[in-house]
């Protein structure tokens, strides 16, 4: 049977940890994931229902869709704030902090 190399890829603010899979051709991103064992180093983590990407593109069906050699699969947390509201906290805080916080 043909093996390939993959990554599974997952971080938290305090840790990350990148491991290296060898897995089938054909295996998928949700297997190669329960593979990789990532789940003893962040004991945390609930696989069913997180979102998965390859390199940074969001993968909709982890269950079917299969990895090529040297792909890396990247488990994404859940955002604590919604990236526009994010952005206009730090302007404002860029804006305070040129003001000296008058406005």
């Amino acid at each position: 049977m043909d093996m390939i190399k993959v990554e599974v890829a997952y971080a938290t603010p305090e840790k990350q940890r990148i491991i290296e899979v060898d897995v089938p051709l054909g295996t998928t991103v949700a297997e190669a994931v329960r593979q990789s064992g990532i789940e003893r180093e962040f004991p945390e983590l609930s696989l069913e229902g997180m979102p998965m990407g390859v390199f940074g593109r969001k993968v909709p069906k982890p269950d079917s869709e299969e990895l090529h050699a040297g792909d890396r699969v990247e488990l994404y947390r859940p955002l604590l704030i919604d990236p526009k509201q994010a952005r206009l906290n730090r302007a404002a805080k860029a804006k305070q902090d040129v003001t000296g916080g008058d406005t």
